[in-house]
């Protein structure tokens, strides 16, 4: 397959090349390793899964030093993908997927609820542990250097929710790490925790009421708030008991509920306001800072959640174009409460967005990286920066590839959020074969890029790290 869909393809292949060749000239001052997540398997046996979001996690590490670059990729050894193999078919139930096809299976499975450990989404640090992470709060280590998986992380404390968000967010002034909860039940709840640099103990700062939650992949934080925005796709409780069908098929959409925010203090766990906005949905938040008396945040959103269908593997695979990119919206929220106002900042649309975190994390931005769309349904064949203050914004294309999400690395002692290099793992179909791709983040040029012997299927997120790697 010579076009984007090859990026929806099983990759059966672990390898480890410790010099991938080179074209162009690395930055001299560019060393530590880039990790991606990201689904690599989408069957088992002769059962498919139906999701982009279920496929079994790989991770694939691009270590840089010295003007080289090494690549390893390796699956993620959960007790999902495990019990699977053993079995020969699904056996936990995913995001879209549920393995349980008659009544006895379904009636078990409420009585004796396996969570999927499979942690395709996105990888974090727990402690000195490197993690991948998925929307169950199952975290799972690995070894940063050989990939080779080493059992969950299990958190000392007592905070308990089957729904996490795989994106928790670092503070960069403490170091202190954000998630946010979901607790279904009779009175469901949000949990607002924050773990502390080099613990694995989390504390409650909030926990909110809540009679039908609603699906939250990600949220914003300032320096004294956590944004948690409520989009109008809702579940009751008691249908993720009863109705035996997959994870987000539970969820209906309900735009006359419109979009409620809800802005908590860091501090106290008090909710400071609660805003109002049209019905919207969004899987990414981009960031969000202070401005006087309202809260700034920065979403990448769509009309509503029909994203999620749209992203289904039989939906990607066919020949009926794709919206893989949303609009870079900015909300303004004010803090005493009452109805947000939004514009849309660019006319470039953009995924998996990406700032400079240690710079402006909670901070006011002016740059977001993400993958873009020539908007001709040919899914993300471009990647993008776009300068949130003007709507400017820059290009990176070549035709016929595919890269995946932008990842900002800052120039040691570098100054501004351009500073520095963006790196980019991209499927070229027709070699059937992926390469990394390093930009300079400022002009947005490519430096270099670097082979790799065979097609990465699409990811989703990754991290830059010093040290270990491939």
């Amino acid at each position: 397959m010579s076009d984007y869909r090859r990026g929806f393809e099983t990759l059966d292949r672990e390898i480890h090349e410790p010099r991938l060749p080179i074209e162009g000239d690395l930055p001299d001052w560019l060393s530590g390793t880039l990790i991606r997540n990201g689904p690599a398997q989408f069957e088992v046996g002769d059962q498919d899964y139906n999701h982009w979001f279920d496929g079994h996690a790989m991770l694939h590490a691009f270590r840089i030093e010295d003007g080289t670059v090494g690549y390893r990729n390796r699956f993620l050894e959960t007790n999902s993908r495990q019990e699977a193999l053993a079995e020969g078919e699904i056996v936990r139930s995913e995001f879209a997927t549920d393995p349980c096809r008659s009544l006895f299976g379904r009636v078990m499975s409420v009585f004796n609820p396996k969570p999927t450990d499979n942690a395709s989404i996105n990888v974090a640090q727990i402690d000195d542990a490197h993690v991948a992470l998925t929307e169950t709060p199952i975290p799972v280590a690995f070894d940063p250097e050989t990939l080779e998986t080493a059992g969950v992380v299990e958190y000392e404390d007592d905070v308990d929710a089957p729904m996490s968000t795989a994106h928790p967010l670092v503070e960069p002034d403490t170091g202190r790490t954000i998630t946010y909860l979901t607790e279904f039940g009779r009175q469901s709840k949000y949990h607002i925790a924050g773990l502390p640099a080099g613990s694995r103990s989390r504390t409650l700062l909030a926990t909110l009421d809540v009679d039908r939650p609603r699906y939250m992949h990600s949220f914003g934080m300032t320096e004294q708030y956590v944004v948690l925005t409520e989009w109008p796709i809702v579940v009751d409780p008691l249908d993720l008991l009863l109705r035996g069908e997959p994870f987000i098929e539970n969820f209906e959409w309900e735009p006359g509920l419109g979009t409620r925010v809800r802005i908590l203090r860091k501090e106290d766990g008090e909710e400071v306001a609660t805003c109002t906005a049209e019905a919207a949905f969004a899987f990414h938040h981009v960031n969000a800072f202070e401005r006087g008396d309202a809260v700034v945040c920065d979403v990448v959103t769509y009309p509503d959640a029909s994203i999620i269908d749209a992203l289904s593997l039989d939906r990607l695979r066919s020949d009926e174009p794709t919206p893989g990119t949303g609009r870079l919206r900015r909300y303004r929220l004010p803090l005493d409460g009452g109805s947000a106002s939004s514009t849309v900042r660019s006319d470039e649309r953009l995924e998996l967005p990406r700032i400079h975190d240690a710079a402006v994390r909670g901070r006011p931005h002016q740059f977001v990286y993400g993958v873009g769309e020539r908007g001709d349904g040919t899914f993300t064949d471009q990647l993008v920066k776009i300068d949130a203050t003007t709507g400017d914004a820059q290009v990176w294309r070549e035709a016929g590839t595919y890269p995946g999400e932008p990842v900002f690395v800052p120039r040691p002692g570098g100054a501004g959020e351009e500073d520095g290099a963006v790196l980019s793992v991209v499927l070229d179909p027709a070699a059937d074969r992926s390469f990394l791709l390093v930009l300079d983040a400022a002009s947005f040029e490519e430096r270099a890029r670097a082979p790799v012997p065979h097609a990465i299927p699409f990811g989703f997120h990754g991290q830059f790290v010093d040290g270990a790697g491939a």
